[in-house]
């Protein structure tokens, strides 16, 4: 028999494994174990082709032509969530940072006229924690299952020195769908007199919170504190309010007919997205009288001093996805999102111009004015 070297006690050095680096395999594999029935409620037609090894194999699968596409076109977005996950690293609220996730790439995918499929998740953090890791995947879980597609798979890097204390970050991926020749937008179609209409958000969404931040320190505010702007919650929790997900209803919307293009209201504002599905020469003429100012952003506006310029090119201020309709269409096209459980305002419409760009008429309530 030969010894085997112990090459630790020669060098006079302790033997150090992986979790002595600030590395837990184990604690990997349990998040990983209690995670799967969170993915597994996310199925649907495509995802569950019968070849994959589920949640903790090299890759996920996803099949097309079970999820009824004939000729399809694929469409991808990623995004994160910024700086919210600070917010709800102070608070311990870690349940609804993953819809925010999922809501940011699935709501830029839809308005491609795509159907979102399926979603991966990348969840980085210093020290990982199952509690906090397996809160974070029922958000994912849950907007996934709000949007309709299916996480069949994601990544926890678990990286000390690089991410201090409880820090984390996530990003996101999602993979969707249109059958060719039906992806957003028409702009062939799309005219002179065309109808805005805009879709309510929930709060800020996922936009903004480097602001919010600041506004919130300044104020002398905590997340502990009442929020001024929401009685009975915590402003923690009032701004933590996760992003809308419009998938279902606007994929309503399109399948009849009824929507020439779409713009997801993010970073920028109502300033920057909207112009980006205008063609050339349009201008989009907005009134600001007729949205209405949520709680949240008239105390935004107040605290930090923000004039209409500045709320509009950096918040949504109220307005989470803009839908361009027909005129002769747009009763019809606001019944229909009414009825999906959207709250739909009739903000302006489409003039030719110098655009593409956005002009606004009026003053946004409660604001500091322009």
């Amino acid at each position: 028999m030969t010894d085997t070297p112990d090459n630790s006690a020669k060098s006079g050095k302790n033997s150090l494994t992986y979790k002595d680096a600030g590395v837990d395999i184990d604690a990997g594999n349990a998040l990983v174990e209690a995670i799967k029935p969170l993915a597994a409620a996310t199925k649907r037609p495509g995802s569950d082709s019968g070849a994959d090894g589920g949640l903790g194999g090299f890759g996920g699968l996803f099949d097309l032509k079970a999820a009824g596409f004939t000729d399809p076109v694929l469409v991808a977005a990623n995004d994160g969530v910024g700086t919210k996950v600070k917010i709800a690293i102070d608070t311990g609220i870690h349940d609804t940072v993953g819809i925010d996730l999922v809501a940011m790439s699935v709501n830029d995918l839809v308005v491609q006229g795509a159907e979102p499929l399926l979603f991966l998740d990348y969840y980085a953090t210093g020290k990982l924690d199952v509690e906090t890791g397996t809160a974070i995947i029922k958000g994912i879980a849950e907007g996934c299952k709000q949007a309709g597609c299916a996480l069949i798979g994601g990544e926890t890097a678990e990286m000390p020195g690089l991410y201090q204390g409880d820090d984390y970050d996530l990003a996101g991926f999602c993979l969707g769908a249109a059958e060719r020749g039906t992806l957003l937008p028409l702009h062939d179609d799309i005219g002179d007199g065309d109808v805005l209409l805009g879709l309510q958000s929930s709060g800020v969404h996922s936009n903004g919170f480097s602001l919010v931040r600041k506004v919130v320190t300044t104020s002398g505010l905590n997340w502990q504190s009442d929020a001024p702007f929401a009685p009975g919650v915590t402003l923690g929790q009032a701004l933590l309010a996760p992003t809308k997900i419009y998938v279902k209803s606007t994929l309503a919307g399109i399948r009849a007919g009824h929507i020439k293009g779409m713009a997801h209201i993010t970073g920028g504002g109502l300033t920057e997205n909207l112009p980006r599905v205008l063609a050339d020469g349009m201008t989009a003429q907005i009134d600001l009288s007729a949205m209405p100012l949520p709680p949240v952003f008239r105390w935004l506006a107040q605290e930090a001093g923000l004039d209409d310029t500045e709320m509009l090119r950096t918040f949504n201020c109220g307005i989470g996805m803009i839908v361009i309709v027909a005129p002769d269409k747009a009763d019809e096209a606001k019944a229909l999102l009414e009825a999906e459980g959207e709250t739909v305002l009739t903000i302006g419409k489409l003039a030719a111009g110098d655009g593409p760009q956005v002009a606004y008429t009026g003053t946004l309530q409660g604001g500091a004015g322009a």
